[in-house]
């Protein structure tokens, strides 16, 4: 549903206010984007200051910049739509749509709430302390919605009220949407199905858990019943899925990948990756490794896995399962994943095929979640667009 959301002042340029999400920013970059002194890294990532503890400087911030005119209240709900285009390495242009509003929250898998992935585990008190000292959702979660024909019910075919480029290349472009009879038809398509959790499973979660929390004290039905959330319709010309590919560590000296992989997999020596290796492993069927002696092409071999199961996420994990004990992380861009093997970062790696969009509907509607990891919907909302004040 629409909500009434908190906006910087008109006059500011979102170029230079809004930033990455908090968890791809590192110190480096979140101190460059600090020194614009209203950019919302502020409060969405903080760090203490003079001594004061950086969750409360977020909620000082945040209530300084609404007493200030920083930002300002929408005078009646709005839907945000957002669209962010993009050209490929290959040089095609690319665009995801979609529209932030407010989702009701159900546990994943419960309701029309569908998750698609396991999670990693990962300390969720941060954003948990962040909820509970701003009262406010600084950045929404990814959901994608089945209901055909989200993307053209969207007013994407006026001026926009913010249009920039950011330093990656991204255009950004947004509409506030105040039609009150637009957004209702807007909130009648999305509610009439499923939404598939793509991005954000953790602060999801971490919702639920402030809800569950605020309904001790205020009951139900407060603004903490939901979350803001942007969503996309589950198409493949609005979306974008590349895969997260794994770097191992930690086998026995000596330890021979490629033989041990051969009883899952045809490998066959390949010459080195580069930046096409993704397409050159969807033409081929295959994985790719890379170890320091050279790297293959891995392809499964007649009924070594379930045929039913075409992720290579799978398939891996199955495959690794019965080797020397190990670690995996994980790494986007081959360059980078040639890079930590070549360096002796990790001892090996794998290359994945991306998961395609029928496959993500397919696991979505059986119920079943994807091993962790699995996919990467690029590229990510900015921050600071619009918040969504809980109270």
């Amino acid at each position: 549903m629409p909500f009434h959301g908190l906006r910087y002042d008109a006059s500011r340029s979102l170029a230079d206010v809004t930033a990455p999400p908090y968890d791809v920013i590192d110190e480096r970059q979140r101190a460059a984007l600090a020194t614009e002194p209203m950019n919302a890294v502020r409060i969405d990532l903080p760090v203490d200051e003079n001594g004061e503890d950086r969750y409360d400087v977020a909620c000082r911030v945040l209530h300084e910049w609404k007493n200030e005119g920083v930002l300002v209240t929408d005078d009646v709900p709005t839907f945000t739509v957002y669209r962010m285009t993009f050209t490929d390495e290959a040089g095609t242009v690319r665009k995801t749509t979609g529209v932030i509003g407010a989702l009701e929250l159900w546990p994943p898998g419960a309701g029309e709430i569908l998750p698609h992935e396991q999670t990693t585990k990962r300390a969720k008190s941060d954003r948990l302390d962040m909820l509970r000292s701003c009262r406010a959702n600084l950045s929404a979660i990814w959901g994608l919605s089945l209901a055909s024909g989200l993307t053209e019910l969207l007013p994407t075919d006026t001026d926009p009220d913010a249009d920039w480029v950011d330093p990656d290349g991204v255009q950004h472009t947004v509409w506030t949407v105040t039609d009150a009879e637009r957004n209702g038809h807007i909130a009648a398509l999305v509610l009439g199905a499923p939404i598939v959790i793509a991005d954000g499973h953790h602060r999801y979660e971490t919702s639920l858990q402030y809800r569950d929390e605020r309904r001790v004290t205020d009951g139900p039905g407060t603004a903490a019943d939901l979350t803001m959330c942007y969503v996309v319709e589950l198409v493949e010309d609005e979306l974008t899925v590349q895969p997260i590919h794994r770097l191992l560590d930690g086998f026995p000296a000596g330890t021979d990948l490629p033989t041990l992989l051969g009883d899952k997999f045809d490998v066959t020596p390949h010459e080195a990756f580069g930046p096409d290796a993704v397409e050159r492993l969807v033409e081929a069927g295959g994985l790719g490794l890379v170890t320091p002696e050279g790297t293959f092409v891995c392809t499964p071999k007649d009924g070594a896995f379930d045929p039913d199961i075409e992720l290579d996420t799978v398939r891996l994990v199955e495959a690794l399962d019965g080797l020397p004990d190990h670690e995996v992380r994980y790494q986007h861009g081959v360059a980078n994943v040639v890079e930590a093997v070549a360096s002796g970062d990790a001892q090996a790696a794998v290359l994945m095929r991306p998961a395609t969009v029928p496959q993500i509907q397919a696991i979505a509607h059986g119920g079943e979640r994807m091993p962790p990891k699995t996919t990467f919907f690029a590229p990510k909302p900015a921050t600071g667009i619009v918040f969504r004040p809980l109270d």
